[in-house]
């Protein structure tokens, strides 16, 4: 296998280290220099560029993972189909596989896997709503963020689901372990496929353990055909009920029997995580071939044949022969046994009184139950999923209230201590909610597009689930879920039932791909590149990319639309200059102040150390013709032109102007005789020297400095330094005496 570590792939990727090794291909880290940023660029190995399936199926993952966009799934930003490199460009996630996470912790606690599993089922919502199955769903192909989100990767086994769905199984089948069953047979294979895996990797989550563990690879798949799971309670009794039965029905083995799309399953979860409570159907686990009364006369005098198990030898079960009644003496006259007979009737029926008695006391105080007391406590942590309250059913209502603390509850009826009839368990709480309540608003009839504006608008979040409706306009909303005018929290996914075609298809999302790929996709989905709607605008794109589409990504049309798109043209609306100026260099700590302006807007005056050093600074701006000046004490240092249309901004006629007379800091002379001033003021450079004369009344100021102008620089660092023929004015004391 070639290492591209420390290579470079088409002067643009730099190949930092490996981050994983798969089947087929090789994951790197990896460095964009020409989008500033850090990658993961997915090669195909070597010894599989010469197999044509090989490439095919490398090719199907980028063009799978093309029409995908969304947060819970691995953006991609570039391929290659070289016939020596095949690679393709994703975001770069920092984090751990949710495999590595279970191992860590053993088994995930409720919350945590019902976190989980809400953004798994939204990627596979959204992938199978593109026409893509995953068909390779397992904790190994989903990554951890530290924020605790999570992200779907990994496509190499995926299909668009209008394309070929078999799956061969001793080149595609997926992990062992997760596969469906309808995988292990090499069947069709749709979006319930992921839905299975997704049941187990739900299981794995609650239990800490697969469903089915053996030696040979062989023998789990036919443990996925064959065998039924051990429901995850018998592992964990601290697993809710409601949560077992989403696990079970997801893993279905017949498929009509599973969830039907990844928003059923997801409504059901978030049913669940609203009342941990919740109890669904178990309709799809009825036995079938219900066991039936054998009459008797079937049965065998000497044995009976049990059927056989995998082939194994049926055991045979001997049946008693019946006993022969032995012979009975004469019996006495029934006068004599009437006494006895009395006696022994009598003393049954007061046995039976006492028995009757005790076990009448005995179902009466059991019928009864005392409520227990459940205000103050975390609905969630404290009392869903306790065993000391299963004997109880609760119907949770949440209520906006402020002087509670949120998610606790602050009422319930019956009231603590009551007693109550155990066939009439249920107890109404009230949980206290600091979460706005808000109604869904009713956008039955609207198109998708507009309801989705209107519900997004409001706060909501919105996924959507398509509908075969023959009666109703394409992209007609059906109903919502929850239903319309219901009081739910702010911020709810509502999804969105909507009227569709199945013979209508999905427009890819083109964004961020070179022209001549997006019109790939397209024509893969049966689509056409409208050649008379591409426009180009200003963008910091590269050149050639698409920024924009006629029609947004998702909505469903007929085949041989055209799509028109928005390509970059390269050149920005804005970018950045990066300046450096050398400044002048004057004697030790003078300063002076340095202004930059462009187009003569000023942007920065700082007071700086004039030491021959270079400053630099970055300038942000737009078109072709822009001046920068930069100012030293006012005097014009440095120019040049800017053109803020490339990218980075291109410099050109940068110009210095002699700024170098020379400066000094001014020393203080007063107090000083007039001669030994002059002297210091000589010695600094400073020769442009004016004595003005004044009057004193005291001899002892006679020729001393009395004053200087302008005045002496600080002892800073930083002193104010003034250029070397500066006027100084000095003024000296003259005693002319009595």
């Amino acid at each position: 296998m070639q290492n591209y570590t420390g290579k470079r792939l088409d002067g643009r990727y730099e190949i930092h280290e490996v981050i994983g090794v798969g089947g087929m291909a090789v994951v790197y880290k990896a460095y964009d220099n020409i989008n500033d940023r850090i990658v993961s660029v997915k090669i195909l190995k070597e010894e599989y560029l010469a197999n044509a399936e090989f490439r095919r199926r490398f090719k199907n993952e980028s063009k799978a993972i093309a029409v995908l966009s969304h947060p819970n799934i691995v953006k991609v930003f570039d391929v290659s189909y070289g016939d020596k490199l095949q690679y393709i460009v994703m975001e770069y996630v920092e984090g751990i596989t949710l495999k590595e996470y279970i191992e860590q912790q053993g088994r995930l606690d409720v919350r945590e896997t019902v976190h989980f599993m809400m953004q798994i089922l939204r990627a596979l919502q959204h992938a199978h709503d593109k026409g893509v199955v995953h068909r390779d769903i397992k904790p190994q192909n989903i990554l951890l963020l530290s924020n605790g989100n999570i992200k779907v990767t990994d496509f190499g086994i995926a299909r668009f689901s209008c394309s070929d769905t078999k799956t061969m199984t001793d080149s595609a089948i997926g992990s062992v372990h997760y596969i469906s069953p309808e995988q292990a047979r090499g069947d069709i294979t749709d979006d319930k496929t992921d839905l299975y895996s997704a049941g187990v990797v739900l299981y794995e989550m609650l239990t800490g353990k697969v469903p089915f563990e053996s030696e040979s690879s062989v023998s789990v798949a036919l443990m996925h055909l064959q065998n039924d799971a051990k429901r995850p309670r018998e592992i964990n009794s601290n697993i809710p009920v409601g949560l077992e039965q989403i696990t079970m029905r997801a893993m279905q083995k017949n498929v009509k029997d599973r969830y039907q799309s990844a928003a059923e399953m997801l409504l059901d979860i978030e049913e669940f995580k609203r009342n941990p409570n919740t109890r669904f159907s178990d309709s799809y686990f009825t036995d079938k071939n219900p066991t039936r009364s054998i009459p008797s006369a079937q049965i065998r005098s000497k044995a009976v044949s049990m059927p056989s198990i995998n082939g194994a030898p049926a055991p045979v079960v001997s049946q008693p022969v019946a006993k022969q009644p032995e012979p009975v003496e004469e019996q006495e006259t029934s006068n004599s046994k009437t006494p006895v007979i009395i006696g022994v009737v009598s003393g049954l029926l007061v046995v039976l009184l006492i028995v009757f008695g005790v076990l009448f006391f005995k179902f009466f105080a059991n019928s009864r139950l005392t409520v227990p007391n459940l205000v103050g406590k975390n609905y969630a942590e404290e009392i869903a999923g306790n065993s000391d309250y299963d004997r109880f059913k609760f119907e949770v209502e949440y209520v906006q209230n402020s002087t509670h603390e949120d998610g606790h509850v602050f009422n319930q009826e019956p009231r603590a201590g009551q007693k109550i009839d155990k066939n009439s368990n249920t107890i109404i709480i009230s949980v206290a909610s600091t979460i706005q309540m808000v109604p869904v608003p009713d956008v039955t009839g609207y198109n998708y597009t507009e309801a989705k504006k209107m519900l997004t608008s409001k706060g909501f979040s919105v996924t959507a689930t398509p509908q075969t409706s023959s009666t109703q306009e394409f992209g007609t909303v059906i109903t919502t879920y929850p239903e319309p005018n219901t009081e739910v929290q702010e911020g709810t996914t509502v999804v969105i039932y909507y009227a569709s075609d199945e013979s209508l298809i999905s427009v890819p999302e083109l964004i961020g791909w070179d022209l001549e790929t997006a019109e790939q996709l397209l024509i893969s989905l049966n689509l056409e590149l409208d050649d008379a709607d591409i426009k180009s605008e200003n963008s910091d794109a590269p050149e050639g990319e698409v920024i924009g589409q006629s029609l947004d990504p998702g909505t469903k049309v007929e085949s041989g639309t055209k799509v028109g798109v928005t390509v970059s043209n390269g050149i920005p609306e804005a970018s950045t200059a990066s300046i450096s100026v050398q400044l002048p260099s004057y004697s030790t700590g003078t300063t002076g102040k340095v202004m930059a302006t462009l187009n003569n807007d000023v942007l920065f005056e700082k007071n700086l150390l004039l030491d021959g050093s270079v400053y630099s600074f970055s300038v942000e701006g737009a078109g072709e013709d822009n001046t920068l000046k930069v100012f030293v004490d006012s005097t014009l240092l440095y120019t040049c032109q800017i053109d803020f249309t490339k990218t980075p901004a291109s410099i050109s006629d940068a110009q210095y102007n002699n700024v170098s007379a020379a400066k000094a800091t001014l020393p203080s002379v007063v107090g000083f005789t007039l001669s030994r001033a002059k002297l210091d003021l000589l010695t600094q450079g400073f020769n442009n020297i004016e004595v003005k004369e004044v009057a004193v009344s005291n001899s002892i100021q006679n020729g001393i400095v009395l004053d200087q102008s302008p005045e002496a620089s600080s002892s800073s660092l930083f002193a104010a330094s003034y250029p070397l023929d500066t006027k100084i004015t000095l003024t000296v004391g003259t005693y002319e005496g009595v």
